[in-house]
């Protein structure tokens, strides 16, 4: 049985029935887009075809009506699976004692002859909190670099590997005429992927992490030595200039006409890269380069999760369920219905370059961090998101802009 709720407000006026009778499942999701809705519905047709005795009543949530009453709804009417994700973005359901220890699935248990703790190893960090797991990821989409292969190969330029390539080739690019780097900072989260790989690359996953639940001073020497990197990007004059007016839509024009010749982007770039002409031939892809040498490889992978609620009644099927969604076969369905990527590494991805691309270089990654308006609480994701656009435009305040940043850390989380 499907219920469909529109909007939150429609949730309040009928209620939810998440009262489980033997064998009743009750999943809440918020994947009520076209894709996402059309994977979950076959997941509950292949999982109900594969277990006869479980019958799944599917609450159907629009995206802002499900941000409003997940809390609620964990606290007091709770399903027996809802979905989320990974990384801090759930650590505030784990601390509130909201989500089910999941530990024993993501363990050598026999359960699918190991196939998740085997085969999904890579994204165990991203679902690790005090040394727990409390979910199951299933699909997730790759951020990195895309550029114009073609334009690269015309004046000599290779793939960089470390920073000081990376930095190279912006000055050769600059210096032929064609801006190294687009980017459309309008609303913000842009500036948000090319700090967290600045970041990642510069102090490591851990110490992100750190700097994300507000561990760390925005004032650190640490953040300085980001900051630094980023200098070497903002003041030789690498980005597009008057990115502050552009969408990351609009900020795709310059790429396409070969007037800038490179994105720090996610996957979801790719499809408006070719609906306005470039072909695979122009386009191309590769990982953010090294900075800090030795300083493991983490990627931004941000990841959807299905979790079982404390308070769940169903918990027996709700781990059968987990470890459905878990299964390399039903991750390989999934995605391509999503067209983005499994988790799970024995998996089979579409056949598409970037996917492909997405997928090796997500399979060896130390670990995956969520994007920074995920990671962190909403209120200093806001203030740093202003603030990096501010210092992509005036430089000259960074070290203003980074008090700032500090005063807003230190009342966010006290």
């Amino acid at each position: 049985m499907k219920k469909t709720f529109a909007a939150l407000a429609a949730v309040a006026s009928i209620g939810l029935t998440s009262v489980a009778s033997a064998g009743t499942l009750v999943i809440n999701t918020d994947t009520s887009d076209p894709a996402p809705k059309a994977a979950f519905q076959y997941v509950i047709d292949k999982f109900q075809a594969e277990n006869p005795d479980v019958t799944v009543e599917w609450n159907l949530f629009d995206h802002e009506g499900y941000k409003q009453s997940i809390r609620n709804f964990l606290n007091t009417n709770a399903p027996d699976v809802a979905n989320w994700y990974a990384g801090n973005r759930m650590r505030p359901f784990v601390r509130a004692g909201l989500f089910e220890d999941v530990s024993d699935i993501w363990a050598d248990s026999g359960w699918q002859d190991g196939e998740i703790n085997n085969s999904m190893a890579h994204a165990k960090k991203s679902m690790t909190i005090a040394g727990r797991q409390w979910g199951v990821p299933y699909t997730y989409y790759q951020w990195g670099v895309y550029y114009r292969k073609d334009i690269f190969e015309k004046m000599g330029i290779a793939v960089p590997k470390t920073f000081d390539e990376f930095v190279a080739a912006c000055a050769k690019l600059k210096e032929g005429g064609v801006t190294p780097i687009t980017i459309g900072s309008k609303y913000l989260w842009t500036t948000a992927g090319v700090f967290d790989y600045l970041n990642l690359r510069t102090n490591g996953y851990e110490f992100h992490m750190d700097l994300a639940l507000g561990k760390v001073p925005y004032t650190d020497p640490r953040v300085q030595a980001t900051f630094d990197n980023w200098d070497r990007l903002v003041k030789p004059g690498y980005f597009i200039e008057n990115h502050a007016a552009y969408s990351w839509q609009e900020a795709l024009t310059p790429m396409v006409n070969g007037e800038a010749a490179m994105y720090v982007m996610g996957n979801f770039a790719v499809a408006p890269l070719r609906e306005a002409g470039l072909t695979d031939d122009q386009l191309g892809f590769f990982q953010f380069p090294e900075i800090t040498p030795g300083i493991p490889m983490a990627e931004e992978a941000p990841t959807d999760t299905v979790h079982i609620p404390a308070n769940a009644k169903n918990k027996k099927d709700a781990k059968r369920f987990l470890i459905f969604m878990a299964r390399a076969d039903v991750q390989t369905e999934i995605n391509k219905i999503l067209g983005q990527l499994p988790i799970n590494s024995a998996s089979t991805v579409a056949d598409d370059k970037f996917l492909k691309a997405g997928n090796e270089m997500l399979n060896n990654a130390y670990a995956m961090a969520q994007f920074y308006d995920r990671d962190a609480p909403a209120e200093m994701a806001s203030a740093g998101m202003k603030g990096f656009q501010e210092y992509m435009v005036k430089p000259e305040r960074r070290d203003a802009i980074l008090k700032r940043l500090e005063k807003a850390r230190q009342r966010v989380y006290k």
